[in-house]
């Protein structure tokens, strides 16, 4: 049996490690887009803004200074313009992706069906996972790691 078969059983362990490869694989690509398509200066710059915002906002709240606090909102317009920037930014490659990524979902869940794929062993009883459940736990992991390598995510630094 060749690794390529072996990788296609639609059973475990051949199809818990396909699907971490391709889980990992797809969010690899998203990351390296993410970190080409986005602007780290400019998203830090505006992150420091609205962080200082808020600092003087809560301030003005907790200690009731009338006038800081209408300083403060007449800002607010500027802070929303700025955050809504900051979302569009980070949905560029969520739009770019999110077709091919619904047609690997539909192929995953189409080849694997209801098929346990893993099996995780540390949870008392052997915990056994279908495409459903691994594929996404796969991805969170590996966005989670990917985010802070290449300094993406709301607190990543590199």
């Amino acid at each position: 049996m060749s690794i390529l078969d072996w990788l296609l059983m639609p059973h475990a362990p051949g199809a818990t490690i396909a699907a971490l490869l391709v889980a990992i694989g797809l969010t690899l690509v998203t990351s390296l887009a993410n970190k080409l398509l986005t602007n780290k200066e400019q998203r830090d710059a505006w992150r420091r803004e609205i962080s200082a915002w808020n600092d003087e906002f809560k301030k003005a709240r907790k200690s009731g200074d009338k006038k800081l606090l209408a300083k403060v909102q007449k800002q607010q317009p500027r802070i929303m313009k700025i955050q809504s920037k900051m979302a569009w930014q980070s949905m560029k490659v969520s739009l770019i992706f999110f077709v091919p990524i619904l047609l690997l979902w539909q192929f995953l869940i189409g080849y694997y069906g209801g098929e346990v794929i893993a099996h995780l062993p540390w949870f008392g009883e052997m915990l056994q996972l279908t495409i459903v459940w691994w594929y996404p736990l796969c991805s969170l992991t590996s966005g989670v790691i990917f985010s802070h390598l290449f300094g993406l995510g709301m607190g990543a630094t590199e």
